[in-house]
């Protein structure tokens, strides 16, 4: 068990480095770049929320980290299990509003979606409203069943997750509740990345051929920088469709036997966090924009001494 301990440790700081660079990267394009991708402040949002659900993880995994925290531990365990269903469904929201948002991006001016190319970030602020407020609600049960393990609760009715805290059983008819909401959520969310990408798919093969039909089959165009980070999207979209529905199951498995099986949750958090821990390396890697705006503040950093010492 300590090994699998370890390795989620290990995926987690791995994810909360990677994912601040990300945040830090895309800070900075929107603070020094004039005309930002619409997708930026997307992956900004999206590298907040993943850092967020990372703390969430790091405190079900080891919660000695946090007793110095002095908070009721039944405060904590609600606090952190909240805030950890909330981050799934803003990581489930965001990712499909950056695969949107891309196709809207490459999408030619005479499509339907020329028309929301100017309004991107106006857009894109509205749906982070509606998404956290979606999230925060649809996560709220959590409050109620989520107690301390010290807790005066018959403990055959609570499954323990750590020594500290532990779901107590909801009701049939809640569960079926939470379930009727949240699953139509996911299907929506899930079936518009699939069409989506499906449309991106569609629009670089119509690309593609059209390239083959005017330069002849032995010509081989450059990738540009919007075809290279429709591919990274396209990527990251079937990546996360694979992780969520194998979560699903597992998750799904869990609550119907109602126990807790350390193979298991090992799996679901190994799962969840490797997707979290990798995007943010495929979304650096794929930005040529990186070297340009490092090349600028190491420009701005040396000449600022040269400025002040011929003046």
């Amino acid at each position: 068990m300590s090994s699998f301990k370890n390795i989620i440790f290990l995926q987690i700081g791995i994810g909360i480095s990677t994912n601040s660079f990300l945040l830090f990267f895309h800070i900075l394009i929107l603070i020094l770049d004039r005309r930002p991708k619409p997708t930026d402040l997307t992956i900004c949002h999206m590298a907040c929320v993943h850092i967020m659900k990372l703390f969430a993880a790091l405190y079900l995994m080891s919660p000695e980290l946090f007793e110095s925290l002095r908070v009721q531990n039944d405060v904590k365990c609600k606090a952190l299990f909240y805030l950890s269903r909330v981050t799934r469904g803003l990581s489930i929201c965001i990712t499909c509003l950056l695969s949107v948002l891309q196709a809207i991006t490459i999408s030619p001016s005479t499509s339907w979606f020329a028309h929301f190319k100017h309004k991107s970030t106006s857009f894109t602020v509205h749906c982070f409203f509606c998404f956290w407020l979606l999230s925060l609600c649809l996560s709220g049960n959590i409050l109620f069943y989520t107690v301390a393990s010290s807790s005066n609760v018959t403990q055959a009715r609570l499954l323990n997750v750590n020594k500290h805290c532990s779901l107590s059983s909801m009701h049939s008819i809640f569960q079926n509740l939470v379930f009727a909401l949240t699953l139509p959520r996911d299907v929506v969310f899930v079936g518009i990345m699939l069409l989506s990408s499906s449309y991106m798919v569609l629009l670089l093969l119509r690309h593609q051929r059209r390239c083959r039909h005017l330069h002849g089959t032995s010509f081989s165009p450059r990738v540009s920088p919007e075809r290279r980070a429709t591919q990274t999207i396209l990527l990251l979209v079937s990546f996360f469709v694979v992780i969520y529905w194998v979560d699903f199951i597992l998750s799904s498995f869990l609550v119907l036997l109602w126990v807790y099986d350390p193979v298991i949750v090992f799996l679901q958090s190994f799962l969840v966090n490797i997707y979290v821990a990798i995007s943010p390396l495929v979304l650096v890697s794929s930005d040529k924009r990186i070297i340009r705006i490092f090349q600028k503040v190491y420009y701005n950093c040396h000449m600022l001494p040269t400025f002040k010492y011929f003046q």
